[in-house]
């Protein structure tokens, strides 16, 4: 990435600059990606409980598409900020972007950035197209949250439970329980901060990575018998992948969040280094995610395909058939350079 590997000083002084600067009566309107996972919904109402103690009265948050928060993620703190897209304010003095690499991840909510007063953007993506106004985009760090985080203490927010709970959660969903690349000593000393308030980790992992409705336990088992091994694939390093229809999704009635964590399932496969899941969102249309165990740059393949992400993990919208889809991972993979590269962060 060309430029600054992360925000400099002026970066967040401006940021502070425009928080500090809101009208008493503002209108601040938080907003993250499509689909929302632990960090992008965990480092906005983080931050959206943190502006409360600032004494920010007039504050949204919400995202695009359905709103449906995913069950494992309903007892995070703060939600009572949420509404749903088709209710938020059409401006604001401040809107506030979290955890989305580009426009593209904001669907209907985009031109509240068009329309608002100032437009900061909050994220950790390698592959930021760097859209709004201010931007605090930092690749090297493990999580967004790790990026609110900063912004907090900038402001003088002390932490308190409620915003160390939803920080935590994002920072261990990105960091997958502390396992991937990223997990640096400044991403458990801020972990042992937010423990510090009070937080039981847990009942929290229990929660978010351990409960399961047993329609999705027999759901994972028909995808995972389908899962494919091509030790040929990414110039020998082997892919493996697999796919999920909403065929099978209403078969076992579930909802399309409980597909997100079969990703683990399959990465671990030994023989691949590049791992692959391609879920159904519409007729011909598919939500894939991708990772790499270092060896891979897949957020190269993501972004060629028109999404984006990490080195490690990436994702993107496929159309077609899951063949078509599947074929397209291929050729991006077989461009992709074949010397060894240096291994770089994990994480989504």
């Amino acid at each position: 990435m060309d430029g600054p590997v992360g925000p400099t000083p002026d970066d967040w002084a401006t940021a502070v600059a425009a928080i500090q600067g809101l009208p008493a009566d503002g209108r601040v309107l938080l907003i993250c990606h499509v689909n929302p996972d632990g960090d992008a919904l965990g480092s906005m109402l983080g931050f959206g409980l943190g502006l409360c103690r600032l004494g920010v009265t007039r504050m949204q948050a919400t995202f695009p598409g359905r709103f449906e928060v995913p069950e494992p993620l309903r007892g995070m703190p703060g939600q009572e900020l949420l509404v749903p897209a088709e209710q938020a304010w059409p401006e604001a003095d401040l809107v506030v972007c979290f955890d989305a690499a580009s426009e593209s991840r904001l669907g209907e909510l985009l031109d509240r950035l068009d329309r608002s007063g100032t437009a900061l953007v909050l994220d950790h993506h390698a592959s930021n197209t760097r859209f709004g106004g201010i931007h605090l985009v930092d690749p090297t760090a493990a999580a967004t949250s790790v990026v609110a985080e900063g912004l907090l203490a900038r402001l003088g927010v002390p932490l308190d439970e409620r915003i160390a709970e939803c920080l935590y959660i994002a920072l261990t969903t990105d960091t997958g329980s502390f396992r991937f690349d990223m997990t640096t000593p400044a991403v458990h000393e801020l972990a042992a901060r937010l423990l510090s308030t009070g937080l039981r980790p847990g009942e929290i992992s229990r929660r978010v990575f351990d409960t399961r409705p047993f329609g999705a336990v027999r759901l994972y088992g028909d995808v995972l018998a389908r899962t494919r091994l091509e030790p040929a694939a990414a110039a020998g390093r082997g892919l493996v992948w697999t796919y999920a229809t909403l065929a099978d999704l209403e078969r076992h009635e579930q909802r399309p969040y409980v597909l997100e964590p079969l990703i683990d399932s399959v990465r671990c496969t030994a023989e691949a280094d590049v791992s692959c899941v391609v879920k159904q969102v519409a007729e011909r249309e598919w939500a894939v995610s991708m990772r790499s165990k270092g060896d891979t740059d897949v957020s190269r393949v993501a972004v060629a395909l028109g999404g984006g992400g990490h080195r490690s993990a990436a994702g993107f919208t496929g159309r077609g058939s899951v063949d078509d889809v599947v074929a397209a991972i291929r050729g991006e993979l077989d461009r992709l350079p074949t010397g060894v590269e240096i291994r770089g962060n994990s994480g989504a």
